[in-house]
């Protein structure tokens, strides 16, 4: 299959993976955007372990009021990249609504079940952080 720049910067924009990253997944699933981000998550999780030690200076912070009860989360990555990606957006406004739900136990809520997964909050952090 033939692949365009096209292809390989919509799939660095959904995903925050790099472009040589982003043409090997799109060259392993046939040109298939959906199927190319989850080829990119699995060969992640083996690479977070490496990284587990290096330092996370950009982010966001994840602001939730529901009946009068409040939750400030800030969630880092490595990269701004990863900070603009929708994925990681959408992870950081789950967790600050679930922040409200584990009482503001922090173990409680990694180990919390993560909304439309089968995953963990922890899990899901690898999974969209590869």
């Amino acid at each position: 299959m033939t692949l365009s720049a096209s292809m390989v910067k919509e799939l660095r924009n959904k995903s925050g993976a790099g472009m040589m990253d982003c043409k090997k997944a799109l060259q392993e699933t046939n040109g298939n955007i959906e199927e190319a981000i989850d080829w990119l998550r699995k060969q992640g999780l083996s690479a977070v372990a490496k990284k587990s030690g290096r330092v996370a200076a950009e982010g966001l912070i994840g602001i939730t009021v529901i009946n009068k009860t409040g939750s400030i989360i800030e969630i880092n990555s490595e990269t701004d990249f990863v900070a603009r990606n929708e994925l990681f957006q959408s992870f950081v406004t789950t967790c600050s609504e679930l922040a409200i739900k584990s009482n503001q136990d922090i173990s409680l809520l990694k180990n919390m079940s993560y909304p439309n997964s089968d995953r963990t909050v922890d899990e899901e952090l690898t999974f969209i952080c590869p």
